[in-house]
């Protein structure tokens, strides 16, 4: 029996800089890839949200409507809608081609620190600094939410939904993962305040990050700890962590102004990015290629495994 050829070179990593965005928004509190990867959305502290071309690194349009900072955005599957959370308590529902607020939710009884829309775009998932998950019909003309999770003993800091499942972090150091569709709840319990919270690409795990400086990778349906990545310094700013496209390795921000990036398997750090000087506040991964966001201060980076063909239509970008 012949033996398999031997695995082709790991995974490339986003190491080189393509472009920096100076989004002239205050500070950037979060950046967000739009489904596809085309897009990016960045959430700013002078309450106004942008829309941006990933490759040329232009501003496409500005969302103004909420009454102070902008904390998160999610946009739809179809990139009709945008929805954003803001410290304003409110979440805005808005039509991307007009830049409209088609609907302003309110019900959250302080500050709103994450937003998703679900797979269809027909709920918004909200979870805020008052312990509660909100959910809202996008189609419906009601405003009260349609259903309210108040499990939580403390902020919700991050959440995820993926198919049928809902994933949140709190600072009362639990992740909980709802089952919609059976109406269960498992809870696992990290000591401490969760900043972030992910699923694999895969669906078997999750991942989280807290202030104790660690990320933790689980196995959803048991519980049991998959791997530990440590190294960064994560102490009292509510950062951003993800896996990449593939699920090959886990990133996670730092306030030493570097993303570290750990090999999944292993737990060994493959690539320790810099960023800059000051906290790296937020990140996102490409769905589908080798490409990641960060902000930090103003701006938005933009990286990549392989340098940009200037050749290129666009190539040129905002450097």
């Amino acid at each position: 029996m012949a033996f398999p050829q031997p695995r082709p070179q790991a995974p490339q990593l986003p190491q080189h800089l393509l472009r920096t965005i100076d989004c002239q928004q205050g500070a950037v509190r979060a950046v967000r890839f739009n489904c596809d990867g085309n897009y990016l959305l960045s959430c700013g502290s002078d309450k106004s949200l942008k829309l941006w071309s990933v490759s040329r690194g232009t501003l496409l349009k500005t969302y103004s409507g909420h009454g102070y900072e902008v904390l998160d955005a999610d946009s739809s599957y179809d990139n009709s809608q945008i929805c954003s959370c803001s410290s304003d308590k409110t979440v805005i529902l808005w039509d991307v081609a007009t830049g409209q607020v088609t609907r302003k939710l309110r019900g959250h009884a302080g500050k709103v620190n994450c937003v998703q829309f679900n797979e269809e775009a027909t709920v918004i998932l909200s979870g805020s600094i008052d312990g509660t998950v909100r959910c809202w019909d996008t189609r419906s003309r009601r405003y009260e939410p349609i259903q309210v999770l108040d499990e939580a003993r403390d902020s919700i800091s991050s959440l995820k939904v993926a198919q049928h499942e809902l994933l949140t972090g709190s600072v009362d150091g639990r992740v909980r993962r709802y089952d919609l569709r059976m109406g269960q709840l498992h809870v696992d319990f990290i000591s401490s305040p969760i900043t972030c919270v992910c699923f694999s690409q895969d669906g078997q795990c999750t991942l989280s990050s807290s202030l104790d400086s660690t990320v933790r990778l689980l196995d959803k349906s048991t519980g049991e700890m998959l791997g530990e990545y440590t190294g960064h310094k994560m102490k009292g700013y509510k950062l951003d962590c993800c896996l990449s496209s593939k699920d090959t390795h886990v990133l996670s921000c730092s306030e030493d102004g570097h993303v570290y990036c750990w090999d999944l398997v292993e737990g060994s750090l493959s690539l320790k990015l810099p960023v800059g000087k000051a906290v790296v506040q937020s990140l996102s991964f490409h769905p589908s290629e080798t490409c990641l966001l960060t902000a930090m201060e103003g701006r938005v980076q933009v990286w990549a495994s392989e340098p940009e063909d200037t050749d290129e239509e666009g190539g040129e970008g905002v450097r």
